[in-house]
């Protein structure tokens, strides 16, 4: 049915490459996009002919220096980058929207004159039919305003949305920050326009929290794209087993036990509740903290690691890039993330297909498939309950060995790129294939 179909898709993101300071997000959109746009989904039959990217210059505090207005390629992807009005996280861009406007605009009326030329031509031979043609917006994250008037001006022009929040449509981000202005928007605005959406989360627990705050038109779960270390592991290719064993070879069992926290440094990450945890361990160990947040939180935590008297078991790396982090991380004994939320995680698959155990909250949304394939140690939220997870992790040698030996290998067929990018293509498909899409 859908052979040599045409899949026009505009993603709408406040941020995008290289504003890595957002952490895992950007790294997930911008994987998705330069994939559907692979070979792997023109094999299918399907030509994603038209794979674009709207963005602003978001970059924390600061703004990219880049071209403004301007299409540029990034890492064979479309993007254009906005100038936004505001800061913070409501990123409010004119440009963008009034940019949005126009490519539905002008896809709706090259949809039309292709119709109408068909018509002139009589009733088409089948080798003469044209592909047909589909156009769908996805918006990825939502609470700033480049997402919410951006599936307006979409819904408003009655073109499909799926949404990707990204962990922004949990009970814990709803009330964490900015609760009050969030309850406006959605009391006003962003009920109404969910309800329209079609919407992707990354984990079933995204997929649970996401239920308990809205009914889209329709919900799934396609785990992100990852782009994971060196020899095309996730690439969607065969991967020698040689080359899982050259991580490997960079660990070495040792009489301190290597934890690493390799994430964006924020509250809901938990590190004051690991750092209270490892104030009661009574094992050697060393922790190594691996990327950025606000200076003044930062701050904070070292002042805590210092009260609790563990600076001198602490390093602090700052940002950490991406040649480097898969290496970082062969090298530790385990990977820790004890987040009061993450609707997915992606270092819990970058660390495990390095083959490096993890030691993570029940709140992170890959806790169940860690727990499943037991290739980690899941804990709550209590001090005494991390604890024990990690005296755990170190006692258990043979198991974190089997880990190192399972879970590359493992993860190369789960998030396995050509695979999952079918299933957006799918999940695509189906939107525009119902009815009551719009």
């Amino acid at each position: 049915m859908f052979k040599g179909f045409i899949l026009k898709i505009i993603h709408v993101t406040a941020s995008y490459k290289p504003a890595y300071i957002y952490g895992g997000p950007i790294q997930s959109v911008g994987k998705l996009c330069e994939a559907l746009g692979g070979l792997a989904v023109r094999d299918e039959g399907l030509d994603v002919n038209d794979v674009q990217i709207l963005t602003t210059t978001a970059n924390g505090t600061n703004e990219l220096d880049v071209a403004i207005g301007k299409l540029v390629l990034v890492e064979g992807v479309k993007v254009t980058y906005f100038k936004r009005w505001t800061k913070d996280h409501s990123h409010f861009s004119l440009g963008l929207l009034w940019a949005l406007r126009r490519k539905i605009l002008r896809y709706t009326q090259d949809d039309k004159l292709s119709t109408a030329n068909q018509n002139l031509k009589g009733p088409p031979r089948l080798a003469d039919t044209p592909p047909k043609e589909g156009n769908v917006v996805h918006i990825h994250a939502w609470w700033n305003l480049v997402s919410v008037l951006s599936c307006f001006v979409a819904r408003w022009y009655k073109i499909p949305v799926i949404l990707s929040p990204r962990g922004m449509l949990t009970s814990y981000t709803f009330g964490n920050r900015n609760s009050f202005s969030k309850r406006i928007i959605h009391k006003l605005l962003g009920e109404t326009l969910l309800k329209y959406c079609h919407i992707h989360a990354t984990s079933e627990q995204e997929k649970r929290d996401i239920l308990k705050i809205v009914t889209p038109k329709s919900i799934r779960v396609i785990a992100n794209l990852v782009s994971l270390g060196a020899g095309g592991v996730g690439s969607g290719y065969q991967v020698a087993s040689s080359e899982y064993q050259v991580a490997s070879s960079k660990y070495q069992e040792s009489l301190i036990f290597n934890i690493i926290f390799l994430s964006r440094i924020e509250e809901k990450k938990g590190l004051e509740l690991l750092f209270e945890a490892l104030a009661l361990v009574d094992i050697p160990w060393r922790l190594t903290i691996g990327g950025t947040g606000k200076e003044e939180y930062v701050q904070s935590l070292r002042d805590k690691a210092e009260k609790l008297k563990l600076s001198e078991r602490i390093t602090w790396l700052g940002l950490v890039n991406n040649e480097d982090k898969f290496n970082l991380m062969a090298k530790h004994d385990l990977t820790v993330l004890t987040s009061f939320n993450e609707n997915f995680a992606n270092v819990v698959v970058e660390s495990l297909s390095v083959g490096t155990p993890v030691l993570i909250s029940k709140f992170v949304g890959l806790s169940d498939y860690v727990a499943d394939k037991n290739l980690g140690w899941i804990t709550g939220l209590d001090i005494e309950e991390i604890k024990t997870g990690i005296i755990q992790a170190r006692q258990d040698i043979e198991k974190r060995k089997e880990i190192r030996t399972a879970a590359p290998l493992l993860i190369n067929t789960d998030f396995n790129d050509a695979a999952l990018v079918k299933q957006y293509v799918e999940f695509y498909k189906e939107i525009l294939a119902t009815p009551s899409a719009l």
